[in-house]
């Protein structure tokens, strides 16, 4: 139980983590992240619009931007497929929504001149560059499988804790807060490390090294946004099969 409650008291209290200078918003009784808050809006713009204009007059026979956004479609839905299984279908929009979201976040903090926009304090940075977010779509992830589990079982999908033998009780419910944790510190740290190995390349070499690590970091940055959605749809499959 020891174990369990540092668990808990550790997630609840990532959100002090700090890295750098920040701009606070006072938002009633709250002190939230300002510059998460502006980027995170300009990724969902960027997504809204993008979405809009792929939709505005669709094609029985796809052409430009209406073929790519059904090939990324048709590619969600195949992580879905695979890690869910036949009932895949109501959960395509949701592990869409974090593939994007996290995607552009990722290459919206190695493409977009953030630094142009000044903040009393701190500056703009990817929105998954702050620990904040990446708790929350780990916490959504977490809720998101509960639900499917609940919803697909009822109670009885409770019964996964003593699976295979009751002594594992701990271990099991141990693993439920450790999942969010790997997810939220894993995005977190992979793309905080890549923003701060591009910072220093271009304090120290600026004309030539910069250039091909940053094209490295779009490359992991996108593996990154997939690993995140392929494992909360694996997390979705597993609560509504069983136990594995």
């Amino acid at each position: 139980m020891n174990v369990l409650s540092c668990s808990i008291n550790t997630l609840y209290d990532i959100s002090d983590v700090e890295v750098g200078q920040h701009f606070y918003w006072q938002i009633g009784g709250f002190q939230v992240h300002g510059q998460v808050l502006i980027t995170s809006w300009i990724v969902i713009a960027i997504l809204l619009g993008s979405a809009t204009i792929a939709v505005r007059n669709p094609q029985i026979i796809p052409t430009g931007s209406q073929n790519f956004f059904e090939y990324v479609l048709e590619f969600i839905r195949d992580v879905s497929k695979t890690q869910i299984g036949e009932e895949y279908g109501p959960w395509v929009p949701f592990i869409g929504t974090l593939f994007l979201f996290i995607l552009v976040s990722n290459w919206a903090g190695a493409l977009l001149p953030w630094k142009i926009i000044e903040l009393p304090h701190g500056e703009l940075a990817a929105p998954t560059n702050d620990i904040n977010t990446t708790v929350a779509l780990a916490l959504l992830t977490s809720v998101a499988y509960f639900y499917a589990g609940l919803t697909k079982k009822g109670l009885s999908y409770f019964g996964k804790y003593i699976q295979p033998t009751p002594i594992l009780l701990p271990i099991n419910i141990l693993e439920d807060f450790t999942k969010p944790l790997s997810l939220s510190f894993r995005l977190f740290g992979n793309i905080l490390a890549d923003e701060l190995v591009v910072v220093v390349l271009v304090s120290l070499v600026p004309s030539v090294v910069p250039i091909p690590v940053m094209f490295l970091g779009l490359f992991t940055s996108g593996i990154q946004a997939l690993i995140f959605a392929t494992l909360a749809a694996a997390y979705i499959g597993e609560s509504m099969e069983g136990h594995h």
